[in-house]
């Protein structure tokens, strides 16, 4: 049962909300008087299931410090609204776990790094009741690895320098080193890191150079992903074969072939477009009777 000390103590700012700037000048701040002020619901319970993940949490054991979360975050751009969820996260994860809690967010580009790693606080400014402090791993501070054995002594990290610097000039000499590195790495451990460093470039013109690196330096793993990696990376080759022979004869190409060989995906398709590109007059001509 709530005692009356409790609610005299709490209720008494309702009674008179600009108490609590009168009050502040004794606690070591100095919170601005109210001009307006309005007494907003206290029951905190969500209604309904509100669904709210965070990408990855891990509860890491430490010697030094005993165990702590650590959340992961994958920020692809701007997110208004991203901040207040994570504020979010962070106090329930404390909440359930009563376990400190850290927030790492990954960027590929510096804008997003930059704003994913400003401090917000939930409070006015003299009293920042929750402070939300991001760590951020972007392009702006993760290594730039092109030795293949500095590569080579973490696999893991090099692989995220790939993604992180994905749209960076620096991609190339990491993917390269990468793979070189991976050469003489089981198999075992060689799949993961080529499916993630070909997910994490999949919007990159990097991804291109990186299916190009698996289909010739690493053409002797047979898993699936690599399979997949050089499989495309054949048919890539071969739609620009067709347009090579296409163009390399004078012929027009208009923009609806463009498009029309390079999405497709049947190397069949491709090699019978290839032939006729040797001796069609008209670049649609390749097509047939299709």
């Amino acid at each position: 049962m709530v005692s009356p000390p409790h609610e005299a103590m709490h209720r008494i700012f309702q009674h008179d909300p600009g108490l609590s700037s009168r009050v502040s000048r004794f606690l070591g701040v100095d919170m601005p008087p109210p001009v307006g002020a309005a007494i907003l619901p206290t029951d905190l319970t969500e209604a309904g299931p509100v669904e709210r993940r965070v990408d990855t949490l891990l509860r890491l054991e430490t010697a030094e410090q005993g165990a702590f979360l650590l959340a992961v975050e994958a920020q692809g751009k701007k997110h208004p609204e991203k901040q207040a969820s994570w504020a979010y996260y962070f106090s329930y994860l404390w909440t359930k776990y009563r376990l400190p809690t850290a927030l790492l967010v990954v960027c590929q580009d510096h804008s997003t790094a930059k704003w994913a790693g400003q401090q917000v606080s939930s409070g006015p400014a003299q009293v920042p009741t929750l402070t939300l402090r991001p760590l951020v791993a972007g392009p702006h501070n993760m290594p730039v690895i092109t030795d293949p054995e500095e590569a080579r002594a973490d696999l893991v990290l090099a692989s995220l320098a790939a993604i992180t610097h994905a749209a960076e000039p620096a991609v190339n000499g990491i993917l390269k080193a990468l793979s070189a590195a991976l050469q003489d790495a089981p198999e075992a451990v060689a799949d993961p890191i080529i499916e993630f460093t070909a997910q994490g470039l999949a919007r990159s013109p990097a991804k291109d150079l990186w299916r190009n690196l698996v289909a010739v330096d690493l053409s002797f793993y047979k898993s699936y992903i690599a399979e997949e990696i050089r499989t495309e990376g054949e048919i890539h080759r071969g739609a620009q074969d067709v347009l090579l022979v296409l163009e390399q004869r004078g012929l027009d190409i208009p923009d609806a072939v463009r498009s029309r060989v390079l999405e497709c995906h049947d190397p069949e398709i491709l090699r019978q477009w290839l032939a006729r590109a040797v001796i069609a007059t008209e670049a649609e001509q390749i097509f047939g009777d299709e």
